[in-house]
């Protein structure tokens, strides 16, 4: 890890990359800035962070991450906050609301709070910071499209609402009777101010120049004192890494399921990576998609079976909402290269020593299907049913042409004509692979010809 950026609702990712070659992470909460010191990055950026529900970064890990050497930036939002806080230890502050918070001009953490989509939508702002209503309305006032008396009631009611509700089509519904509004309203796509955006900008464009230049400032914080709750912060991130560490040791004593996990990890590795640049998130109907097939699975039928589940598993609802994430992302990479894998699976069959079994199987099936073309008449729901439940020894999918897809296959259609000639195969080859039930009904049908 190079540079670590810690971002949300104020910039999408693919900004970040543009300025820097860049570890881009989510909001940071209370032991991230610790974890991510521990790799030693070259330094530390922070953007946005969590405040609300869930525990905020500590100052002590700030410092300690100083301390070993890491420049840390902030800006636009937590890390405006945190910068002003901790300027004089050395962290470095960029942009107008580091100042104004420093200088004491603001106060209030709700100046720069801001309702935002979940993590799977790309953290996207779903209201608008005091901060950025009070640039645009400076700016507006600038430009004549708001008299002074109107710019100080729109700044005072906007205060006045949570921040939560603090959006401008609010603003433009209760004030529109005051003189400028309206106008205003027209002028905004074009005349809004994003303060936290420009911002942060100006702190990623510092990083990258500090870093091109080899200018980046040593920290002047040589000691942090080692006070009982940051060693316990400490104590609980480092027990879990070493327990962490500890299951993936278990995991190498099975070789053949850690080669088969790797392999996965490698992929969504890759498909992170490449959702970053694109800066696509799976939506939530991929995440509901993806929490069905997994509870259906595992047995997690009711609530209470998904918090027992959770439990047992070290996770909390935040971290399995990133585990469907992450599937959701591996399944989007695998399905757009779906058509290109043709010649790498063969490639690995070969590798392997499966090549010439499934040829010749292939061969095989080739053959009987000539005997048994417009023969079969089989029922397609007996033949799916046994091939899920009999072949595969699993639950027929609840959505098959999502399976089909899953296969490479073109749809439905194309998975019942694989499933169909199997079958015929099957039955040709030995009665032994079809239930007792299912071969007198096809025997009734007189579709398929005795067992041989």
């Amino acid at each position: 890890m190079t540079i670590a950026i810690f971002v949300g609702p104020t910039l999408p990712s693919h900004e970040v990359t543009a300025h820097l070659n860049a570890t881009v992470l989510p909001p940071v909460r209370q032991g991230d800035v610790y974890r991510v010191a521990k790799d030693r990055p070259q330094a530390i950026g922070i953007i946005d962070g969590f405040f609300e529900g869930v525990p905020s970064v500590w100052h002590k890990e700030i410092l300690w991450a100083m301390e070993q050497g890491i420049p840390v930036f902030g800006s636009a939002s937590m890390g405006a906050l945190r910068a002003a806080e901790l300027a004089d230890f050395g962290m470095i502050g960029v942009g107008s609301i580091f100042e104004d918070y420093r200088s004491g001009v603001l106060h209030d953490d709700d100046e720069v709070a801001v309702l935002h989509s979940p993590a799977e939508l790309g953290f996207q702002p779903l209201g608008t910071p005091m901060v950025s209503i009070r640039a645009t309305v400076k700016y507006a006032q600038s430009a004549g499209i708001l008299p002074p008396e109107s710019a100080a009631k729109i700044l005072e009611h906007a205060k006045s609402r949570h921040y939560r509700h603090r959006t401008w089509q609010d603003i433009g519904k209760v004030l529109k009777d005051l003189p400028g509004v309206t106008a205003l309203v027209d002028w905004l796509p074009e005349g809004e101010i994003d303060a936290k955006a420009d911002d942060a900008r100006a702190m990623l464009a510092l990083m990258a120049d500090c870093l091109s230049q080899g200018t980046l400032p040593p920290s002047p914080v040589t000691r942090t004192e080692t006070t009982l709750v940051w060693k316990q912060l400490r104590n609980r991130i480092d027990v879990d890494e070493v327990k962490n560490h500890a299951v993936i040791d278990e995991l190498r004593l099975n070789p053949d399921l850690y080669s088969e996990l790797r392999n996965r990890a490698v992929l969504s590795v890759i498909a992170q990576e490449e959702a970053a640049e694109q800066d696509q998130k799976p939506d939530r109907d991929a995440l509901i998609r993806q929490m069905t097939t997994h509870r259906a699975n595992a047995g997690l039928s009711h609530k209470t079976h998904l918090v027992e589940w959770l439990a047992s598993n070290d996770l909390n609802l935040a971290e399995y909402e990133d585990i469907l994430a992450d599937a959701a992302r591996i399944d989007a990479t695998v399905a757009a290269r779906l058509k290109q894998l043709h010649g790498p699976l063969l490639a690995e069959l070969k590798r392997t020593g499966r090549y010439v079994e499934l040829r010749d199987r292939a061969d095989a099936k080739k053959k009987a299907a000539v005997v048994n073309e417009h023969r079969s008449g089989a029922d397609r729901l007996q033949m799916i049913l046994w091939y899920f439940e009999t072949r595969l020894k699993q639950d027929v999918p609840d959505n098959l042409d999502s399976y089909a897809a899953s296969l490479g296959l073109s749809g439905r259609a194309a998975l019942d004509k694989l499933i169909e000639a199997e079958f015929l195969y099957c039955r040709r080859k030995s009665c032994a692979d079809i239930p007792k039930s299912q071969e007198t009904a096809v025997r009734h049908e007189g579709s398929i010809d005795e067992c041989t």
